[in-house]
């Protein structure tokens, strides 16, 4: 049953090193207030998990909190690499990380053969391609129907998963509208789940196709506005994408990476991303 509390409470309550975590949003509600607020927790030794990783995953890895990444493609969506990840891979700073990396339709197969409580899944893919060469855990499976020869790859059963959504209700159900990605999979598939929220509602409002994930599928809730930042909240505040330009020059060099973490993460709070977003929500 969905538990409203602080984010720092959250996220000491449910995230630990060690753990598999995975922090999903498709361009749209990515959980950057979340993802600052382990970081400031100092956990160490994380396998992530997440479709695209872009600047969370760059932070993540490059304060050194991250061991694995399983993904599917990571970049700075619109303006190139992950400058932190590559120096981590390429030059073992601040250590190396391992590597699995996977299609999107691999990865999408994967959280929903987890929340249907499957050791793998199965799908028709890969055909052609080369990452089984690299990635140990893409199989290949016989049809007992057919004979047609399937891809397989693991279930994905994050520890925990973190997402960020619109709005929740008072009895702990989460409305999540606009693009959704594979924040409802991941959820499901998760042992525990934190969803950081733009407000609290009597009433979600929602349209019958609306994504409604139920308040028991829900481990903790935090309000936290402008809690996406610098991705977008539909119907909240569009995406900055001059922060995401900025990036890149300041994951380029290490003291000016290390020096932007300290003031915008280290010694920020969560209730700093609703002033990140005051601008943005004008323009909305």
């Amino acid at each position: 049953m969905a538990q409203f509390m602080p984010l720092a409470d959250a996220v000491a309550q449910n995230l630990g090193s060690g753990d598999t975590a995975a922090f999903e949003g498709f361009t749209h509600l990515i959980p950057h207030a979340s993802a600052h607020e382990a970081i400031r927790q100092g956990v160490k030794d994380l396998t992530l998990v997440r479709m695209t990783p872009d600047v969370i995953y760059d932070q993540l890895i490059g304060i050194g909190a991250v061991r694995k990444l399983i993904f599917s493609y990571a970049g700075n969506p619109g303006v190139g690499l992950l400058r932190r990840l590559r120096d981590s891979v390429e030059n073992g700073w601040p250590h190396r990380i391992e590597l699995e990396e996977h299609s999107h339709a691999a990865m999408a197969n994967a959280y929903e053969a987890g929340a249907a409580g499957l050791p793998f899944a199965v799908f028709r893919g890969y055909k052609g391609a080369e990452l089984a060469r690299v990635n140990l855990n893409i199989r290949s499976v016989t049809c007992p129907f057919t004979g047609e020869e399937l891809a397989a790859v693991p279930a994905i059963r994050p520890d925990v998963t973190f997402i960020h959504a619109q709005k929740a209700d008072r009895k702990g159900n989460v409305l999540i509208e606009g693009i959704v990605g594979v924040q409802k999979e991941a959820v499901l598939a998760a042992r525990r789940s934190v969803v950081t929220v733009e407000e609290i509602v009597d009433d979600l409002a929602s349209h019958p196709n609306a994504c409604v994930l139920p308040h028991w599928t829900v481990t903790a809730i935090a309000v936290v506005p402008g809690g996406a930042h610098p991705s977008y909240a539909h119907g909240y505040y569009p995406r900055d994408n001059a922060s995401y330009i900025a990036w890149d020059s300041i994951a380029a060099d290490r003291d000016t990476f290390l020096a932007w973490m300290k003031q915008h993460v280290l010694d920020a709070r969560p209730e700093d991303f609703a002033s990140r977003t005051r601008h943005l929500r004008s323009a909305a």
